[in-house]
């Protein structure tokens, strides 16, 4: 296996954890917000709390040196435009069947709509932001400010108590330290995963003091475990809460770069590398699942949290299956050739690129 495959097979593991801790936390604040139950997917995504979203960021910047000197059009057709595409798409699919249909409101969903535009919309905010910060990280670099200088203020905004009560606005502040730390950080994190994989004991000592660490920052004085989102300790302290990001995510990075040599964990890998598919698509079957397991009596919220979990990962790649077999539906998950920047290379991208392109 070449030297790239395997930085791409531990980019794409450290996605599948991703995915699998985003899933993990919107299926658990779910059933806490329908049931008042606390299960122990809310401990384990209480652990997590520090790093989780970050590390999402993180890993959309590794590969943004590759592509941030392209012109323009061409970046923002691959950074900007492609996430937008899926944003749009997929706000109108949940709207519409959400807000249109269960709820008999057309008229709200057309508010919904409009306000989507200028407000990241539920759970689809992450994909909208990525546009925001890729687009923001091309105008700094194009504009010759010092990394350093963004960085610093990056980490200041993301220290700051910024509540602006524009959800655009605050997102950008909590998170565009990640995403630029993924960027300029990406070969120090490259050389750890490599220095893990090729010291597995080292590795995994430094893995059990971190785990000892965060646990004892997250649930120190101040900790409250909550249905829906649990308070963190001293861990979310301004500059703590960024240190712990920072050191969790590298973490995760490790960790992948351990994962990849196990066989058997392939399946998260291979996750991984459809997780926007999973991303756009697992809401909706969650929330259908959560609602039919509950009218049935399941409320435990340890096994409901877990089945609605597994129903909301396994759904969208049962229908991407279903898409690829009977080749119509393509564009919910593939990006058609309408959908690019006149003139780029990326409207003659074939089926499944995205699947093995990086950061996608």
């Amino acid at each position: 296996m070449s030297a790239d495959s395997k930085r791409l097979d531990w980019v794409d593991m450290a996605k599948g954890l991703s995915i699998f801790l985003v899933v993990m936390m919107y299926a658990a604040s779910s059933v806490g917000e329908d049931t008042g139950g606390v299960g122990v997917l809310h401990w384990a995504i209480a652990f997590a709390t520090p790093f989780r979203m970050p590390e999402f960021f993180l890993i959309s910047g590794l590969f943004l040196s590759q592509v941030i000197d392209r012109p323009w059009r061409a970046y923002a057709d691959r950074r900007v435009v492609h996430y937008l595409y899926f944003y749009v798409l997929w706000a109108l699919i949940h709207i519409i069947f959400k807000v249109g249909l269960l709820s008999t409101d057309p008229v709200g969903a057309v508010q919904q709509l409009a306000w989507a535009v200028v407000q990241p919309y539920g759970v689809l905010w992450f994909i909208y932001m990525l546009a925001v910060v890729s687009a923001v990280t091309k105008l700094l670099h194009d504009i010759k400010v010092p990394v350093w200088a963004v960085f610093a203020v990056a980490a200041v905004m993301q220290m700051a108590p910024i509540h602006t009560g524009s959800y655009l606005v605050d997102q950008f502040a909590d998170y565009f330290v990640f995403f630029y730390a993924g960027y300029v950080l990406a070969p120090q994190l490259f050389r750890l995963a490599d220095w893990a994989a090729d010291n597995v004991g080292p590795a995994l000592g430094g893995i059990a003091a971190w785990a000892v660490i965060n646990a004892a920052l997250v649930f120190s004085p101040g900790f409250e475990m909550h249905p829906i989102h649990p308070v963190m300790g001293f861990a979310g302290l301004p500059g703590v809460h960024l240190i712990l990001a920072l050191v969790g995510t590298s973490v995760l990075c490790v960790i992948a770069a351990l994962l990849t040599r196990l066989p058997l964990m392939n399946w998260l890998r291979w996750m991984g590398s459809k997780s926007l598919i999973i991303y756009v698509a697992f809401v909706l079957p969650m929330g259908i699942a959560r609602t039919v397991l509950i009218k049935l009596g399941v409320v435990e919220p340890t096994i409901l949290s877990l089945t609605i979990m597994a129903i909301a990962i396994v759904s969208p790649l049962a229908l991407y299956w279903i898409v690829q077999r009977v080749g119509f539906g393509q564009f919910l998950f593939e990006r058609p050739a309408w959908a690019h920047l006149p003139g780029t290379k990326g409207a003659r991208i074939k089926r499944d690129t995205a699947s093995v392109t990086p950061a996608e």
